[in-house]
């Protein structure tokens, strides 16, 4: 058997902050997941979306603490334009998201922004420059 991606799990500290977030993004998130301690979203082709307060891991993971120092996980959302990317980063800035990199023209081809989730993960906007 050969293992195979199926979700994609996140640790809040606050559960309906984290959803709106991610809802401005586009995931299908139910309407009265707010107040859950777990989530869960399908994604198109299978892959899942999961949300988990801190309280719900240390639930079962007593030991578990809050990372810090940087980003060890990132999520990409690609866009269908370089303008979908600038628009965009301005939707999640004007709602009071914080933006960490505002849309530019990287070297690798990419109109590329970084916008930060309620609890200050990276999440890269992206769009094919041409």
């Amino acid at each position: 058997m050969t293992p195979r991606l199926d979700a994609v799990g996140l640790v809040v500290s606050d559960m309906a902050a984290s959803l709106a977030f991610y809802r401005l993004l586009g995931l299908d998130v139910p309407a009265d997941a707010d107040n859950a301690p777990h989530v869960e979203a399908v994604l198109p082709g299978g892959t899942r979306v999961l949300w988990d307060t801190e309280e719900t891991v240390r639930s079962f993971d007593p030991g578990w603490t809050a990372p810090s120092g940087g980003d060890r996980l990132g999520l990409a959302f690609a866009c269908d334009t370089p303008a979908g990317v600038d628009a965009l980063y301005e939707r999640l800035v004007a709602a009071g998201y914080r933006g960490h990199l505002k849309p530019w023209d990287a070297v690798w081809g990419q109109r590329y922004a970084l916008v930060l989730d309620p609890d200050g993960m990276a999440v890269s906007l992206f769009a094919d420059a041409s």
